[in-house]
C-alpha cells in the first residue's frame, strides 16, 4: 500500500513511523529484526530503510551496509509492514537507479524515499558521470518511470510502475541552502517533480517545524508533511547532531542536558523530551510522526508508550 493512501486513509488517526539503519556489511540481519521487533505491538503502517555509500581515498565507491532492497525485501517477509527503501542521488547514476527501480517494483514495493544524498559537512557534492546533482531530478526519473518512460526509449510495450514517492524536508533549511526561503523553493521543485509528501528533518524546537510548514504552504506545497523526530540520548549529541544535520537545540533543552550528570539523565530527558515535541505536535494536527530509531528500540518504544 502506497504512504499516500496510508496518510490519506489514517486522515484524523495519527499513527508513527519508524527509520532504520540496515546491519553493517559482515554483521547478520539478527540485529535489525531485534530492533525492530518491540516496536510493532504499535502497528506502524510503513518503515524507511536507509542506504549508505562512500567514496574511498581512492576513488572507488563502496557499500558500507547491504542494499536497500534486499533488506526491505527480508522486513516485509517477516513483519506486516510496508517497507519505503531509501534512494540516493550519490554514487549512483540513472542506469543503477533506473534498475534498482525495477527490483523493487518486481518485489511489489509501492514506496520509495527520494534524497540526494550528503557528502561531509562543509564538502562539495559531487554527482557520478550519467547520475543527477540535485534530488528534483531523482523524483522526476522515478516519476517518468511511474509513466512507462523507460532510459530505452524503444522498449515494446514498457509497463509502468506505481511508486509513491517521499523526500525530505528541512525546517532549519538544508546546511548547503543560503537561507530558509530558497531552500523550500528548491523543495517545491522536488513537489513539482512528482513527490507525494514530505518527512522533515529531525528538529527539537517544534516553533522551526510550524514556520516550516506555514512557509511551505505559502510557496504552494499542498502535499502532506511528516515531522521527523529523534530522541537525544547522550552528552555527545549537544555538538554532533547539530554538526551532523545543521539543527540546533532550543535554549531549554540545551541548559537541561547540560545539568545532566551522566548519559543515563540525557537518555531520559531525550525520551521525555520527545513525547512531549510528540504530543505538541498530534495536538497542532500532523497526520503521523516520523521516528529516527538509528537502529536502537528501547527509547522510542518509551515514547511510543506515551503516545500511540
Amino acid at each position: 500500500m502506497k504512504v499516500i493512501d496510508i496518510i490519506k486513509e489514517r486522515q484524523g488517526h495519527p499513527f508513527p513511523s519508524l527509520e532504520f539503519v540496515p546491519p553493517l556489511k559482515g554483521d547478520g540481519i539478527t540485529h535489525l529484526y531485534e530492533a525492530i521487533e518491540p516496536l510493532m505491538e504499535f502497528k506502524p503502517p510503513y518503515m524507511n530503510i536507509t542506504c549508505h555509500k562512500d567514496e574511498r581515498a581512492d576513488g572507488r565507491i563502496v557499500s558500507k551496509r547491504p542494499g536497500t532492497v534486499a533488506i526491505a525485501a527480508a522486513i516485509m517477509k517477516r513483519f506486516p509492514v510496508e517497507v519505503v527503501p531509501h534512494m540516493l542521488c550519490a554514487y549512483t547514476t540513472r542506469e543503477e537507479i533506473e534498475n534498482e527501480l525495477i527490483d523493487l517494483n518486481f518485489l511489489d514495493i509501492d514506496n520509495v524515499m527520494a534524497l540526494r544524498g550528503e557528502t561531509t559537512r562543509g564538502g562539495e557534492f559531487r554527482p557520478e558521470p550519467g547520475g543527477y546533482s540535485h534530488c528534483s531530478e531523482l523524483v522526476a526519473q522515478i516519476s517518468g518511470l511511474n509513466h512507462g518512460q523507460y532510459l530505452e526509449d524503444n522498449l515494446q510495450n514498457a509497463v509502468p510502475t506505481n511508486f509513491c514517492i517521499g523526500v525530505a524536508g528541512y525546517p532549519e533549511k538544508h546546511y548547503q541552502a543560503p537561507d530558509l526561503a530558497t531552500d523550500i523553493r528548491h523543495l517545491k521543485e522536488k513537489v513539482d517533480a512528482g513527490a507525494d509528501y514530505i518527512i522533515t528533518q529531525m528538529f527539537f524546537d517544534n516553533r522551526n517545524f510550524y514556520n516550516f510548514v506555514d512557509l511551505c504552504r505559502k510557496e504552494g506545497i499542498t502535499c502532506p508533511i511528516i515531522p521527523g523526530l529523534k530522541p537525544v540520548s547522550s552528552k555527545k549529541h549537544l555538538s554532533s547532531l547539530p554538526e551532523s544535520f545543521a539543527l540546533e537545540f532550543p535554549e531549554d533543552l540545551r541548559k537541561e542536558m547540560e545539568r545532566c550528570g551522566s548519559d543515563k539523565e540525557v537518555y531520559e530527558l531525550g525520551i521525555e523530551w520527545c513525547a512531549a515535541q510528540s504530543r505538541d505536535l498530534l495536538a497542532h494536527g500532523a497526520p503521523a510522526i516520523h521516528y529516527y530509531t538509528m537502529g536502537r528500540a528501547a527509547n522510542i518504544k518509551a515514547v511510543l508508550r506515551q503516545i500511540f
